[in-house]
């Protein structure tokens, strides 16, 4: 059941005195009040159909997606923006018909489905299509048409039927791509790669301030425009700033490459905010208007299905997947229901603020959802893409060890409901896909993190940073500190890049892939390390 909305009182009280608040101009205010309690009106109030004809830049320039595959049908994606960096994305205010079309081969010689779509004003003129009875794990491909112009073809998969046993699945996991520290080279690399499906564990862009040569893109070829030289607060904000991400022609290439099922972490809104409560102690009613403004561009940009259309500052994102009786996926929200971080955040001395067992990760609704779906799941692999990482992480091997107050560390009772709850239902292989850090991380999952002897139950494997953290290391500064302080880490790089995971009946690999560079484009990709875990003996070991 999908939890009622918390704010909708303070949402519109805050609207009333907008004229008050000193971040928000009138207009933006304005802007965010317009979207919060608007959808697209039908019939005699709808706005005026515009006429193909009259577009005349290519209207594609932010590529297409899909996403969220489900046995017998696909969510396909695009967005109109002739002038992406302009707000409105160059459009007038005026609803667009939009053709779609889905096809066995890339010529589209042999159609499967077509259909046409409204571009509504009130979604920044982006398009959500759910193609339905289709067969299931079957490759298909798809395009957009408006007015005169095609969209880029892009490369989609039902998932396979709910009793079907296929023989593997392989997947990638991506993370944090921060535009302005350096280039998205490693998705041209994901892009090349055998995949059935990538899975974006947050950040997908930065609410900070991208100057006009991009920060460490260096830019010498263009010069971005002032509108992204601030940090974002408005809807027009953020729908500006994923016009800037998804320029970039390799996230755009991965978005056609394969389909994305995407959850957000705090960048996407704010940094290390927890649930209404913001970074910085504005009042929570300012901070409710952004995060709803964020959430409304997020499902916006992204191949998201109908039910995370978000109802002001709230939107389900949490949900389940399941490719046949090799995998089940539950893909969790870390960031919207989350109790406050303990101790003022940041790396801090746990005590019994950070461990009483009243604070949660998930909020009580998502948890319970996640354990019920875990004793009915009947899958070989059940795994858990989320946003923070979830073992125990100390950051020295001295007794007056810290622990990160962001992550699953600050919230300990939380992770021990969660593994008590997989043991409970049976669930003998547990693999967590994590981002957030800008590092690559393997990990086996411990009954008890404090006894490196105890029971290993499960796996958890951390995506690194696209670009975020600019060009990285392999052996951080803290390399040897903390494969002492943790040995249950059975591996840390810290280069970017991303990681692909085949799944099969018997076994589990992930090769960590990464790029020497990100600060200049063009940079090659290597395998930095390869690990194993096998069916019903958790724990990884080197491929």
């Amino acid at each position: 059941m999908t939890p009622a909305p918390q704010y909708g009182e303070e949402l519109r009280a805050a609207a009333r005195h907008f004229g008050r608040r000193r971040f928000l101009t009138v207009t933006g205010a304005a802007a965010a009040l317009a979207f919060a309690t608007q959808l697209p009106a039908a019939g005699t109030a709808a706005a005026a159909e515009l006429d193909g004809r009259r577009i005349t830049e290519d209207p594609f320039t932010l590529g297409v997606a899909s996403g969220d595959p489900h046995p017998g049908s696909v969510l396909l994606w695009t967005r109109l923006a002739p002038r992406p960096f302009e707000p409105g994305g160059g459009l007038p205010a005026e609803r667009v018909s939009v053709h779609w079309e889905l096809a066995r081969d890339e010529r589209f010689t042999r159609p499967v489905r077509r259909g046409r779509a409204t571009a509504h004003l009130e979604f920044g003129h982006a398009v959500h299509v759910e193609v339905e009875h289709l067969e299931s794990g079957r490759e298909f491909f798809y395009r957009f048409r408006a007015g005169e112009w095609t969209s880029p073809t892009g490369r989609t998969r039902t998932a396979p039927a709910p009793w079907a046993r296929p023989a593997g699945l392989r997947l990638g996991a991506v993370s944090c791509q921060a535009y302005h520290d350096g280039y998205f080279t490693a998705y041209r690399h994901l892009a090349d790669e055998d995949l059935d499906v990538v899975f974006h564990l947050g950040d997908y862009l930065y609410e900070y301030a991208v100057n006009a040569t991009g920060g460490a893109r260096a830019h010498t070829d263009r010069t971005l425009p002032a509108v992204f030289d601030r940090e974002t607060l408005t809807l027009e904000d953020y729908r500006l700033r994923y016009g800037l991400y998804k320029s970039d022609p390799d996230l755009r290439a991965a978005h056609a490459a394969h389909p994305f099922v995407v959850t957000w972490d705090d960048h996407e809104t704010e940094n290390n905010y927890a649930g209404g409560t913001p970074e910085n102690g504005v009042p929570p009613e300012e901070f409710l208007l952004r995060r709803a403004a964020a959430y409304r561009a997020y499902w916006e940009h992204q191949p998201l299905r109908r039910p995370q259309l978000p109802e002001g500052p709230d939107m389900r994102l949490y949900r389940r997947l399941r490719f046949g009786r090799l995998a089940q996926f539950d893909i969790l929200d870390t960031r919207q229901y989350r109790s406050d971080q303990a101790y003022g955040d940041g790396w801090q001395v746990p005590g019994p603020l950070s461990e009483d067992p009243a604070r949660t990760m998930t909020g009580a609704a998502q948890e319970r959802w996640l354990l019920d779906g875990w004793r009915t799941s009947g899958a070989r692999w059940n795994v858990l893409p989320q946003q923070v990482v979830f073992a125990e992480r100390r950051d020295r091997p001295t007794a007056d060890f810290k622990l990160s107050m962001d992550s699953w560390d600050g919230y300990p009772a939380s992770r021990r409901r969660i593994l008590a709850g997989a043991e409970s239902a049976g669930v003998e292989n547990l693999m967590v896909l994590t981002g957030d850090v800008h590092v690559g991380y393997g990990f086996d999952l411990k009954a008890d993190f404090r006894d490196p002897d105890s029971r290993t139950v499960g796996t958890e494997i951390v995506a690194t940073s696209i670009a975020s953290g600019k060009d990285g290391a392999d052996r951080p500064s803290n390399y040897d500190k903390l494969l002492q302080a943790n040995p249950h880490l059975r591996f840390f790089n810290g280069r970017r890049g991303y990681v692909t995971v085949a799944l099969g009946e018997e076994s589990a690999r992930a090769d960590f892939r990464t790029v020497p560079y990100v600060t200049r484009p063009g940079a090659p990709v290597t395998t930095a390390g390869s690990f194993v875990t096998e069916a019903g003996a958790p724990g990884l070991t080197p491929a």
